[in-house]
């Protein structure tokens, strides 16, 4: 028999039990003046949840506190309408047959879609002040405590009971980060390994590098001076440490590693897809479909409800996304403005009369400009979020699952720029578009741009993705949990001491609404700004990691704090976050394809243009004397360093260039220094060496590119997105499902026949 829900009792009769877990949410709002405007909306909206049969108790404090509870007939609504989605849980924690998670998820779902006469709903009152917060209120401290939440590879079976209890507490939606996190975790190690390893091949050789022995042999090689107020001339010989240090990162591993990260990064969506598969079955929502849960849910709260259909607007499409490439440039804008201080910064460090600060110029350019960068991360950041929720309400989303993709489409691309777009100056551009001596490339005419170091420009992007991520992954998460603990000791030391202990002793909910309304605001981007934050550390992780070799190692050591103190702080340092269902992470999922792709383009284009891998190997077999001398006795990088530097006449500089008063003592009659590059030395045009090396970087970068992307087309088909187990196990359940039905059908028909044979007989 099938439950007849709309023939249910409109009246709940229940007799409650006072303890907190009977209220399914807490409102909380100042004491509006009598009569005021405020205090009108405040009685109009109870006044409407008591017409829906919601129950309802006030408590006053310095503030006034409103328990709200659910008539109980509306859940059996929910669960017929969308097919019980609860029928695959474990939990005994239930309120009436229902999970206490899903009595918070309906609940918010109808309070924040109660109207009042002007239209306002929840989240606009609050917006007004009419209420200022409303929450579910957290489970006793003996339930908290078992919901603990740590991650390694050898409690692999415990984990998966710890995210059960998540589940059965925050709802599905936070179930799945933190099962996609650990599962991102464990396969970081795969990552961090090979990274490891290419890191002590580069220890190991860290002075028998043929590349690095000629730099720091280099006593008599003369460089052009960095820049053009007085900077002197200096000896390739004194970067004979950043040399070495290139060649951590910039060996021949690197290729192999860049190779592996794209393989490395389709398996593990590969293996994740799987993984969803099997952990959403287990709770029977496989099928689940946010569209069907969000109109049973919009009909239970106004049976009135109009269907409100998919709209499409081509006028308001392009407009968006004009916004939305002019928020682009402004972010590519404030990258320039960065690479304008690292020039001033050079300047002004080469010109100091701190021989310290002179001879590390270029280094504390890059590392004070990373430093910068992330400050400006941090201040777009707030920024970024607020332009794309105004670009969100411009395109009027039709469903809060709808709103959740847009924005977090828009957010993200937001903050990808603000993140890689100095990143990808220092990789793609540094050094190549500066000019030459004698025809510098400047900034408002007066700043020439920065130049590469001779090994290369991989150290400054290494550099730089170490300090932002570092920070990233320090400051910012320490911030991150330090400052709601903070928060919550200052409002546990500032709330009054009890002034009647009869009064509390004879309402014990009391005591329970305060505790939880000391605790730290959630809104509905609390767990959006976690998968962000992951987000941004995978693709450091893969799309420069060729830079970075050991980037998925700082991820790994990361991630294993990062998930305790996540549930920590979900648990006892924030009001409880409203639980929400689903059977995947969403758009995440196509985040992470997206990401995956840029890190095999952007890994090629590391090793193409900003590693000197390729003219080292044009050099090897084209112009190395082990080609041209047909030796064997020697390395056949020998002579590399001089024959990638470029000679330029000292007579020739511009106008613009003011050299030192006293020149060294190495300077004596020499009038020719030297400069990276491949020009000839009269008329500073292009050598042919120059388009071999272009051409080999162009050649290497498609040849990289289709391989890696072959790559991951069959790891991806090598690799099923659902396990046999899952399929088999919904194919037996599709085969007795039919068979029912069947039987039912000849049953039904054979009730049909007698029936008939009745009808015919009773008129004969």
């Amino acid at each position: 028999m099938l439950p007849l829900w709309r023939d249910a009792p409109s009246e709940h009769l229940e007799t409650l039990i006072p303890n907190q877990m009977q209220w399914d949410f807490v409102l909380v709002c100042d004491k509006h003046k009598p009569g005021s405007k405020k205090d009108d909306k405040r009685k109009e909206f109870l006044e409407e949840l008591k017409n829906k049969g919601f129950q309802l108790k006030k408590i006053e404090d310095k503030k006034l506190f409103w328990g709200i509870r659910a008539p109980s007939e509306i859940f059996p609504k929910y669960q017929w309408l969308v097919g019980n989605p609860d029928k695959g849980w474990q939990n005994q924690d239930k309120q009436e047959g229902v999970p206490i998670t899903t009595r918070i998820y309906v609940v918010n779902f109808i309070l924040q879609h109660t109207r009042i006469s002007s239209g306002e709903c929840l989240w606009k009152l609050i917006k007004e002040k009419v209420f200022e917060a409303a929450f579910p209120l957290h489970e006793s401290e003996e339930r908290r405590k078992s919901l603990k939440m740590f991650w390694a590879p050898w409690r692999r079976k415990k984990c998966k009971e710890e995210i059960e209890t998540s589940r059965n507490y925050f709802g599905e939606k936070v179930a799945l980060y933190f099962a996609w996190l650990g599962w991102y975790t464990y396969i970081l190690l795969l990552a961090a390994v090979p990274g490891i390893f290419l890191f002590l091949y580069g220890i190991f050789h860290f002075n028998s590098s043929q590349v690095s022995k000629e730099i720091c042999e280099a006593n008599t090689t003369i460089m052009c001076p960095l820049c053009d107020q007085k900077c002197p001339f200096w000896q390739l010989s004194d970067t004979c440490t950043y040399a070495k240090v290139t060649h951590l990162f910039d060996n021949e591993g690197t290729v192999f590693f860049a190779v592996y990260m794209a393989l490395w990064a389709t398996v593990f969506l590969e293996l994740w897809k799987r993984k969803r598969a099997k952990v959403v079955s287990g709770w029977e929502l496989y099928r689940w479909d946010d569209d069907e849960e969000e109109l049973a849910l919009q009909l239970i709260n106004d049976p009135n409800y109009e269907l409100r259909k998919y709209q499409h607007s081509y006028a308001g499409s392009t407009a968006v996304l004009l916004l939305v490439l002019l928020m682009i440039a402004v972010l590519i804008g404030i990258a320039h403005a960065l690479v304008i201080y690292r020039v001033m910064a050079t300047v002004i460090f080469t010109k100091s009369d701190s021989e310290f600060l002179r001879e590390r110029a270029d280094t504390l350019a890059v590392v004070t400009g990373a430093v910068l960068h992330y400050v400006t991360i941090v201040i777009m950041t707030k920024v970024n979020r607020r332009v794309a929720l105004l670009l969100c309400d411009l395109e009027e989303p039709r469903t809060f699952c709808e709103r959740e993709k847009i924005f977090t489409v828009k957010f993200f691309t937001f903050q990808f720029f603000t993140y890689f777009s100095s990143l990808i100056y220092v990789a793609f551009f540094l050094g190549r578009i500066n000019g030459r001596p004698g025809n510098y490339v400047r900034v408002a005419g007066k700043w020439r741009l920065e130049e590469c170091h001779p090994s290369g420009c991989i150290t400054d992007l290494f550099i730089q993705m170490v300090i932002i991520m570092g920070l990233k992954q320090t400051l910012s998460n320490f911030v991150e949990y330090l400052s709601p603990w903070v928060m919550l000791k200052f409002r546990m030391c500032c709330a009054s001491p009890k002034s009647n202990g009869e009064e509390e002793q004879q309402d014990p909910c009391k005591e329970e609404w305060l505790r939880n309304y000391q605790l730290n605001d959630v809104n509905i981007f609390s767990l959006f700004d976690e998968f962000l934050e992951m987000m941004i550390q995978y693709s450091f992780t893969t799309i420069f990691v060729a830079a970075f070799p050991l980037a998925p190692l700082l991820a790994f050591f990361n991630n294993c704090i990062e998930i305790p103190l996540d549930n920590y702080k979900m648990v006892w340092l924030q009001r409880r976050m409203v639980p929400r269902r689903a059977n995947d992470i969403g758009i995440w999922l196509q985040v992470l394809e997206a990401i995956g792709i840029l890190a095999v383009i952007g890994n090629g284009l590391v090793i193409a243009i900003t590693s000197d891998f390729i003219p080292m190997q044009v050099y090897k077999y084209a112009y190395s004397p082990c080609v041209l001398q047909n030796r064997t006795d020697i390395d056949c990088l020998t002579g590399y360093i001089n024959n990638s530097l470029s000679v330029f006449h000292i007579k020739d500089f511009e106008w613009q260039m003011k050299l030192p008063e006293k020149l060294p003592d190495f300077m004596n009659g020499i009038t020719k220094c030297r400069y990276q590059d491949y020009r000839n030395s009269d008329d500073y045009s292009y050598s042919v060496q120059f388009w071999h090396v272009f051409a080999a970087r162009l050649a290497f970068l498609i040849l990289f590119e289709h391989v890696a992307l072959c790559i991951k087309l069959i790891a991806a088909w090598y690799v099923p997105d659902i396990s046999l187990t899952v399929k088999n196990k919904h194919l037996e359940e599709k085969y007795k499902n039919l068979q029912s039905r069947l039987s039912d059908s000849a049953v039904v028909t054979g009730i049909t026949w007698i029936v008939s044979s009745m009808d015919r007989s009773t008129e004969v």
